[in-house]
Formats: structure tokens, sequence, C-alpha cells
């Protein structure tokens, strides 16, 4: 499936979620297994689905954190 027509969905995979960050499955597991990514499961063998703004959300989060990060590491230089 097209990056455009993935984007234009409410509800992502975690497969369509693979490709659109592009990392592993676990790793795509793993995000919303510990609730850094909220996600639900969805259907009788419980498969993920992420809403598309709860990972604009969680790329914004990821952003900030990057940038206290910088900015605490360039006040202790």
């Amino acid at each position: 499936m097209d990056r455009n027509e993935v984007l234009s969905r409410k509800f992502i995979t975690l497969e369509d979620l693979q490709g659109v960050l592009s990392i592993s499955r676990s790793q795509a597991y793993t995000l919303v297994r510990t609730g850094d990514l909220r996600a639900l499961q969805v259907g009788g063998r419980g498969q993920w689905r992420i809403e598309l703004v709860e990972l604009e959300a969680y790329i914004e989060r990821r952003y900030q954190a990057v940038s206290a990060e910088t900015a605490d590491e360039t006040a202790t230089d």
C-alpha cells in the first residue's frame, strides 16, 4: 500500500506503522505494548490499530524529548 493511502486513513496497522517510521516489527509492537504509542486491540486475534492523531502526538512528544535532551547537553557543556 502506498504511503499516501496509508496516511489518508483514520487507523493504521502495526505493519503500516513499521513503514511510516521505518522500524522493525518488534520495535512497532514494543511501542504499543509499553504504551509509548497509544493503540487499541481489535478483533478476535487482538490485532493492533493506531489512530493517526495518536501517531502524530507520539512523534511530537519524541521531538520535544530530543529538544530537551539537546538543550540539557548544551547547558552542561
